[in-house]
């Protein structure tokens, strides 16, 4: 028997394992995976395919859809695109995004803004000029504390 042929069979003996198979898709799946290993042998390139999900769509107000699997998540995680051979940078180049396009959800995306601002981590910066703030007001938990005596 052809390594193809070994190869396609085990992976779907694992999926009938997992659930219930027809015939009908047992020998349709052994096929499609036969061919897609003699495919891969001989050069073919995978990525050919086409995509899962339409790129300009894929990014939602409250998910973003993976354009390789179609599977839809918050965040787009190095792990998840290291699950289909890519990483962020050739995912982007792949579907045709923009270089520094954030793979998040855009209310995520619009939180995570929103905090940084909140933060001004750029006044914090060693060397860099304070800010001009407004006169402290008093402490809470002292005033608390002289409520309570």
């Amino acid at each position: 028997m052809d390594d193809f042929v070994k190869a396609a069979l085990e992976i779907v003996k694992a999926q009938a394992s997992v659930r219930t198979m027809t015939e009908e898709e047992l020998v349709s799946m052994t096929r499609n995976l036969t061919a897609s290993l003699k495919g891969l042998e001989v050069g073919e390139a995978a990525s050919e395919e086409e995509p899962a999900c339409a790129p300009g769509k894929s990014i939602k107000e409250k998910s973003i859809s993976c354009c390789v699997c179609g599977k839809s998540f918050k965040i787009l995680t190095k792990k998840h695109l290291a699950s289909h051979g890519l990483d962020a940078v050739s995912y982007r180049e792949k579907f045709g995004f923009k270089k520094n396009l954030p793979l998040v959800c855009k209310s995520l995306q619009r939180m995570r803004r929103k905090k940084m601002t909140e933060m001004k981590l750029w006044t914090k910066r060693k060397g860099a000029k304070p800010a001009k703030e407004a006169p402290k007001a008093a402490k809470p938990a002292k005033a608390a504390k002289a409520a309570a005596k």
